[in-house]
């Protein structure tokens, strides 16, 4: 009896031990998830707090909206559809605009843009300056460096008088294709004709290869660190005439600080300046015009 009741004990304190060493190692556990927990949600904190202070910036700061739309999110669309960004802006398009229809080609890109994704077209509210500009001057031929998805091409021939005419010139083959079916699905292509290939390249050949005479109306709205030298080019080619006016997108967000170092000093130039916003969004960006004097 004593030996059993020895035993009796002895199997006792080794449950309680383990009882004790089980309940300890819960505690430990436990302590170790909450802890993993607070962690984890610090973790999401911080994240959360760089999504916001992202979002904020997006909207005030032109390179943070820029690095946002043109490589994070576009790149990660792009991986999605399998389809590149200007694609599905011309497919957006050909399924919703009017052919025919400049305006309405106009409208359906700028919804696209503000309420999908953005795209760099000159835009809405900067697209009345040009409209504005391209009125006064009433250009017989006009040159725009950089054609994108044909957006602005559109907006200038729209409004060219009879007899009238716009080169436009693109570098990318990719966005050459897409401007040529906008051009044409807007009922513009007989008042513009798409060259493809690097500006420094396309400048030199327009009197003899294209007939240019003289120029009334440049705009400029490709790769900003062209601005300045093909400003240049198209002077030591003789393509500006006295009164031929030049503007120039986008010279604050991504900017043009060369170039308007180099035309708001230049004799040759009377300049004004268009304070606006950055396309369908509310980033200051501004506008340059640029008259020749001769």
């Amino acid at each position: 009896m004593v030996g059993c009741g020895l035993f009796s004990l002895i199997f006792t304190k080794r449950i309680a031990l383990s009882c004790a060493t089980l309940t300890l190692g819960c505690f430990s556990l436990s302590f170790q998830m909450l802890e993993s927990s607070s962690v984890l949600l610090f973790i999401v904190f911080v994240l959360l707090f760089i999504l916001l202070l992202f979002v904020v910036l997006i909207r005030k700061n032109g390179t943070a909206a820029l690095i946002w739309n043109e490589i994070i999110r576009e790149k990660i669309t792009n991986f999605i559809m399998n389809q590149s960004k200007e694609q599905r802006i011309l497919n957006f398009v050909l399924q919703n605009a009017v052919r025919g229809d400049p305006c309405s080609v106009l409208e359906t890109i700028d919804k696209y843009c503000s309420q999908k994704e953005w795209a760099m077209n000159v835009g809405d509210e900067k697209g009345l300056i040009l409209d504005k500009t391209v009125e006064e001057v009433n250009p017989s031929v006009a040159l725009e460096l950089g054609t994108y998805c044909g957006y602005s091409a559109v907006r200038i021939a729209r409004l060219l008088k009879a007899g009238a005419h716009l080169l436009t010139v693109e570098f990318n083959p990719e966005f050459a294709a897409i401007a040529k079916q906008m051009i044409e699905f807007a009922g513009v292509q007989d008042k513009v004709k798409l060259l493809e290939g690097p500006s420094e390249e396309i400048i030199p050949q327009l009197k003899k290869k294209y007939e240019v005479d003289t120029l009334d109306f440049v705009f400029l709205d490709h790769w900003k660190d062209k601005y300045t030298p093909d400003t240049i080019l198209l002077q030591e080619c003789n393509l500006l005439r006295k009164g031929s006016v030049l503007l120039a997108d986008n010279i604050i967000v991504p900017g043009a600080p060369e170039f308007l170092n180099y035309i708001r000093n230049n004799p040759r130039f009377q300049c004004t300046n268009y304070p606006s916003h950055l396309e369908y969004m509310k980033v200051e960006d501004a506008m340059e015009k640029a008259v020749f004097l001769g």
